[in-house]
């Protein structure tokens, strides 16, 4: 599969990695598992890969959106300059599933 990077956005978790892991694997309703790595893809063109690594305050989060389109690829960067807002709503989302995690586990975060 090809993919193309459209936006990433990462963050700490103050908890240590195999609990947010898990945390996050309750929190995805649909994923495909791998070593750490969480993914979910969806409609013609998106792709969202979520991993966890160990991190001086806990653990820090990556979420990544590809574009994985298999035709008319050229076309999702030029659509996605008309959604006006798009990367500031992925950090938003992003930022709000990290707090729901981190809660869960009385833990705090931040994005970084």
């Amino acid at each position: 599969m090809k993919k193309k990077l459209i936006t990433e956005v990462s963050g700490v978790i103050t908890a240590p990695v195999e609990q947010v892991w898990e945390a996050l694997r309750k929190e995805l309703p649909t994923w495909e598992p791998g070593d750490h790595v969480l993914a979910y893809q969806g409609g013609w063109w998106y792709r969202g890969e979520w991993s966890v690594l160990p991190d001086p305050d806990g653990t820090r989060v990556v979420h990544r959106v590809y574009n994985v389109a298999e035709w008319l690829r050229w076309m999702v960067p030029l659509a996605n300059r008309f959604f006006i807002g798009f990367a500031a709503q992925t950090r938003t989302g992003f930022a709000d599933g990290l707090a729901r995690v981190a809660g869960h586990l009385g833990s705090s975060s931040r994005l970084t």
